[in-house]
């Protein structure tokens, strides 16, 4: 369950005229310049692709519900296939400015810098992962002790020509001999895990097809590890994906042999993951349902036994932070929204006892167990507070940090002595720090450097600002220092509002092009996330969605009347979920934006759960076959509120023809209905990438070409030429 939601927001990519012959795009261009008495949309500028409809009409609930471009869910078919070539034709000829040219330049000079992951030990050995900014895809690397020289562990750029198949996870073994990675080709949710030895460098003949959402997680033996595996679909890219099951793989042998250790065919919807202990015979499963933070706790505790139910009801959620023989260690919302700390002793002749640790304080965002210490990254209106404490729970001290921000890392285990944090905001690249988890103090390891960056010309600020319902909502605005802000100045409105998830400060060079080209990054922390712990989610799921949209309405709103920016100079940007509410908040408000931007989004609510892991999402959106949550559905879905005789904004649709998460028909049939319906010569265009999915290993020259495309088109919009 973890896994599933932990891969919901992540980058994509396009579709480029390259992949077509000199005839087929002369033709296609050719076309294109007749269409427009044939066109169903009624601009008298704007000339799209012809799109067929079909007569396709469901009663649902009493309601006869309208879907004449439900062929386009048929997105690997020919005809799908040729109709987003015609529209990535159309799409090409508007991003095609000075504007997307300047971004481009200032996004290839701004990539050209070295980048880490947070480092992690196993043993005297340290890993992490480094791009100098020039290649496409991440290196793995390690330090075979802390004075030795930094070495290539696993290059994925060598896995082909155009860095379009990623190394998608990395696991290493306790013992530090073995690395277990998986692969991703052309941006899939599907992964093949492979092994290799870390000492020789050689790739074992080891090999495990069709996982996804999914860890390797080693024994305590290094003898082989544990992984979820789907059945093989008939469509990869578009087949529903339920009742996985949990395996081993012991090392050398065959997949085929590999030792089944849970299912549950009764129950398809749920999902699994296994923890080992530092120290102990016990092994811990987490069992989940879709994207639901509640989960169920099976115990194993000897390593022949069978898994005893601790927890078995979906009450809350519980994660295994680690444990020694007899005490294990969870984060727990039972009884606590916001998080707190809780033990499991287990006592002999098979009895176990909890115990609070540390109590329900301030939303807690993450928690670490590291060098006997438990560190608590605790959320102050979306700033990081860390404090640390010993295992019984007794507080010791504050990390003492000077500035304001995210802080993320001290990744370990109980007998670390070193640990690594990173420190980063809006207007601060990313630093990361060498911490002594014993005495606690710390020293620079590595520090972004950006090419021509001065963090002295840059600045950021938190205010809070009403929504519709009279809740304090925070947004985050970042600029040029001394910018001249009015109703002129470019503005980029970006939010996600989901799946219990927070949107915390951090630098990105996506949103620093957006400011080094004279425009103002708003970023709000609307309810659906987690940044006020589980009652700011729950007021953003489910029957309270549509507050999401009004947060998102009125950061623009604010904004507006403070006279940052105006409706004529307002991008609005998200992805996935974010997708999903820069459209609905689009259809409702089309007078706010002047621009909108929905990236690979959930776009049809009431068929989001008939492809491959949408029905996963339920938790967060609704069943859509259940009668109040599908009447809730259809009040905001943007594929069925597009209205005739609506001026809608300009709106650039982007997504992948290989996203497999959240499938490409989502954002075909929008672009389709949105294109007939539109009133007004606004431009409606769809943006279709191919080699990529729904983001995660995405090549760098695919993102730099992605985000000059979005924002160069919005600044040549903004600037009215």
């Amino acid at each position: 369950h973890y896994l599933i939601k932990s891969f919901i927001i992540i980058d994509i990519f396009y579709f480029r005229m390259s992949n077509m012959g000199t005839l087929s795009k002369f033709i296609i261009s050719l076309t294109l310049v007749f269409l427009s008495t044939a066109c169903s949309n009624t601009s008298q500028e704007m000339d799209y692709p012809v799109t067929k409809k079909d007569h396709v009409v469901d009663e649902i609930f009493g309601l006869k519900i309208e879907d004449p471009y439900r062929w386009l869910e048929d997105f690997t078919s020919e005809e799908a296939k040729a109709w987003v070539e015609e529209q990535n034709i159309l799409t090409d000829q508007f991003l095609n400015n000075p504007y997307q040219k300047s971004i481009k330049r200032d996004l290839e000079e701004i990539w050209v810098s070295e980048q880490i992951s947070i480092p992690y030990k196993k043993g005297e050995k340290t890993f992490y992962y480094l791009n100098d900014g020039l290649k496409q895809q991440s290196i793995f690397m390690m330090k075979a002790c802390d004075d030795c020289e930094e070495e290539v562990l696993l290059d994925p750029n060598q896995f082909s020509v155009d860095g379009t198949i990623s190394l998608s996870d990395v696991s290493v073994s306790p013992d530090a001999k073995y690395l277990a990675y998986s692969i991703s080709d052309g941006g899939s949710d599907w992964r093949t895990w492979k092994v290799m030895n870390i000492e020789t460098k050689e790739v074992l003949v080891d090999k495990i097809e069709w996982s996804k959402f999914s860890y390797a997680t080693w024994e305590s033996d290094s003898s082989g590890f544990y992984y979820q595996k789907y059945r093989e679909p008939e469509e990869a890219l578009a087949d529903i994906n339920r009742s996985p099951q949990l395996f081993f793989h012991r090392l050398y042998d065959d997949q085929k042999k590999d030792s089944l250790i849970y299912k549950d065919d009764q129950s398809p919807d749920r999902s699994w993951s296994i923890a080992v202990p530092d120290e102990g015979d016990y092994r811990v499963l987490s069992i989940g349902e879709g994207t639901d933070e509640r989960n169920l706790i099976h115990i194993k505790f000897e390593k022949e036994g069978d898994f005893i139910p601790i927890i078995n009801e979906f009450e809350a959620t519980y994660n295994f932070l680690g444990g020694v023989k007899n005490r294990l260690w969870f984060y727990t919302t039972l009884d606590a929204p916001k998080g707190r700390i809780v033990s499991l002793d287990i006592i002999e002749g098979g009895d176990y006892l909890w115990k609070e640790v540390i109590a329900e304080d301030a939303p807690i965002s993450s928690v670490s167990l590291v060098g006997k210490k438990l560190v608590v990254n605790y959320l102050q209106d979306t700033i990081t507070k860390i404090k640390f404490f010993d295992l019984e729970g007794n507080y010791l001290s504050d990390l003492a940090f000077p500035q304001n921000g995210s802080i993320n890392g001290f990744y370990g285990n109980l007998k670390d002595r070193t640990a690594y944090f990173e420190f980063t905001n809006y207007t601060t690249p990313e630093e990361v720090f060498e911490i002594d988890v014993e005495t606690l103090s710390y020293k620079s390891y590595w520090k972004s450097d950006i090419p021509g960056f001065n963090p002295e010309q840059y600045s950021s600020e938190m205010r809070f600002y009403e929504s519709l319902d009279g809740t304090q909502i925070p947004i985050h605005i970042a600029k040029q220092t001394g910018l001249k802000i009015d109703k002129n100045t470019p503005l980029l409105l970006y939010g996600y509002g989901g799946f219990n998830i927070p949107i915390l400060p951090n630098f990105s060079k996506t949103f620093y092009s957006w400011m080094k080209s004279g425009g103002v990054l708003a970023v709000a922390n609307l309810r659906g996330g987690s940044e006020y712990g589980d009652e700011w989610h729950e007021a953003g799921m489910l029957l309270n969605k549509q507050n999401v949209f009004d947060d998102f309405a009125s950061a623009a709103k604010y904004l507006h009347d403070k006279e940052i920016g105006s409706p004529k100079t307002t991008v609005s940007l998200g992805r996935s979920n974010g997708g999903l509410l820069v459209a609905a908040t689009m259809l409702q408000n089309p007078n706010l934006f002047k621009v909108a931007i929905p990236q690979v989004g959930v776009l049809d609510m009431l068929r989001y759960h008939k492809f491959t892991i949408g029905w996963a999402w339920t938790s967060d959106y609704g069943e859509p076959d259940e009668k109040e949550d599908f009447l809730n559905l259809l009040s905001y879905s943007p594929y069925h509120n597009i209205q005739q005789d609506v001026c809608y904004p300009t709106t650039l649709i982007t997504t992948s023809s290989r996203d497999d998460r959240v499938v490409p028909s989502h954002s075909y049939k929008f672009a389709a209905k949105l294109q007939e319906y539109q009133s007004c010569d606004n431009p409606i265009l769809l943006r279709v990438e191919s080699r990529a999915g729904h983001g995660a290993g995405t090549s760098k020259d695919k993102q730099i070409d992605e985000i000059a495309d979005i924002f160069g088109y919005a600044f040549n919009i903004i600037k009215g030429n």
